[in-house]
């Protein structure tokens, strides 16, 4: 889909090459600069799963003869994205100011946690402090216990490597009809607090104020259960049409003391009840209980199990030991992972071509 498309990829960490592993999915042509020796970066011989299917140019961004490469490949490219603490790409001479007089048309993405401007801006920060300071953390957790996520997926992807990805395809769509480009501020603390919006759409369903006792991460019907094996089954019978479905499936229809499932007074005594239900069998008899039904109950899967469910089988959803691209386009499956490139394996084709177009 994107074919046609040079993204230049300054290294980082994260959600900056998450995103361009994203956008190479979908079929551009990303280069990545990564760095000379890569000393601070772990595995740096390794091949990184999020450099598939990009091409890797290896620069010393200190070295002025590097730095003239790095000018030369922006003059190549529509869009590039760098994920440092803001000021270090100016200081480098690499700024925005630079790099949109060298290419008026470039889309120029960068990607922080606290944004390029603010009290925070200069500050280091992970996942969990930028989701905790945009107020979605607050909703982590269940009643009485530590807000907690799946690591990295709720700010450093959700609110992080999509919204630059989206931005760059914007500011893409800008420059092709204008023919001038843009600078994308993506910020995770921005994209957490924009995700907010689905829940607060939802008015009083959701606290702003209490932990645990809004619509989804309070109720015994929104939460993980461990089974008598050790695993644990996903409960979020939302409607209550499905909670119905639940309360049949599990034989409980008759059970007075799950009747009432908006009653916020009951929820607490009403989990307790569910906690000794599930702990009685296995995952496996309660995947076989709830299977093909609106229950809205699944089984919570390692990445290993997943690829095994029959469901994400038929998808193809994972391909090789790796998650495929998405999304797909026209029902068809996934294009197979690209393979991913050692640093500075194409240094020489891409400074061979940068030369035929007279750009060194």
């Amino acid at each position: 889909m994107l074919h046609g498309l040079r993204i230049l990829e300054f290294e980082a960490l994260g959600p900056a090459p998450f995103a361009g592993m994203l956008l190479a999915d979908l079929g551009a042509e990303v280069i990545v600069i990564h760095r000379k020796g890569g000393a601070d970066t772990p595995g740096k011989e390794e091949r990184n799963l999020l450099d598939r299917g990009k091409r890797s140019i290896a620069l010393d961004l200190k070295n002025p003869d590097d730095i003239a490469i790095a000018k030369a490949l922006i003059q190549s490219a529509d869009g590039m994205t760098e994920g440092m603490r803001p000021g270090v790409m100016e200081r480098l001479g690499l700024g925005p100011d630079v790099a949109r007089a060298l290419n008026p048309r470039l889309v120029y993405g960068r990607m922080t946690g606290w944004g390029q401007t603010g009290p925070r801006a200069h500050l280091a920060g992970h996942d969990l402090n930028y989701v905790g300071v945009a107020g979605t953390l607050f909703y982590g957790g269940l009643p009485r216990a530590e807000p907690g996520v799946p690591p990295t997926l709720l700010g450093d992807i959700g609110g992080g490597a999509m919204y630059l990805a989206v931005g760059m395809l914007a500011g893409l769509l800008q420059a092709k009809t204008t023919g001038q480009g843009t600078v994308v501020d993506a910020a995770i603390v921005d994209g957490a607090s924009h995700m907010l919006a689905l829940l607060l759409s939802m008015g009083g369903q959701f606290s702003t104020t209490t932990r645990g006792a809004s619509l989804l991460d309070g109720p015994h019907w929104s939460r993980s259960y461990r089974c008598a094996c050790g695993g644990y089954m996903a409960v979020q019978c939302l409607e209550p049409k499905f909670y119905a479905i639940f309360l049949e499936k599990s034989q409980l229809q008759d059970d007075p003391e799950l009747a009432q499932q908006f009653d916020q007074t009951l929820w607490p005594q009403q989990t307790a009840r569910l906690v000794r239900f599930f702990s009685e069998k296995s995952r496996a008899h309660w995947e076989e209980v709830f299977a093909d039904t609106d229950a809205c109950v699944a089984p919570v899967l390692s990445p290993d199990e997943a690829q095994a469910d029959p469901h994400i089988a038929a998808r193809e959803i994972w391909q090789n030991g790796q998650p495929a691209a998405a999304p797909r386009f026209d029902g068809n499956a996934p294009i197979p992972p690209a393979p991913s490139p050692l640093r500075g394996q194409d240094s020489a084709d891409i400074l061979r071509a940068l030369k035929d177009r007279g750009l060194l």
